[in-house]
């Protein structure tokens, strides 16, 4: 299993961890539960990172410095 594909697997499982938690979490009062909010920021850092894992990678060259660039003729 490749280092991305074990980075992938621990994101999942703490994201059904995360998910479980914000399920069982007794009513919040909005607002002013700094434990919940802190889940929810938690869970969007997660998705954000297999977003970032499952997104495609653009490296920048000399001839292309920004994504949609066209090749530079000269």
């Amino acid at each position: 299993m490749s280092e991305i594909a074990k980075a992938r697997a621990h994101l999942h499982a703490a994201l059904q961890e995360v998910t479980r938690d914000l399920a069982e979490y007794p009513g919040p009062i909005a607002g002013c539960d700094a434990q919940y909010t802190h889940l929810l920021a938690t869970r969007t850092r997660i998705r954000n990172a297999l977003t970032a894992l499952d997104g495609e990678v653009f490296v920048a060259t000399p001839r292309s410095l920004h994504p949609g660039a066209g090749v530079e003729s000269r």
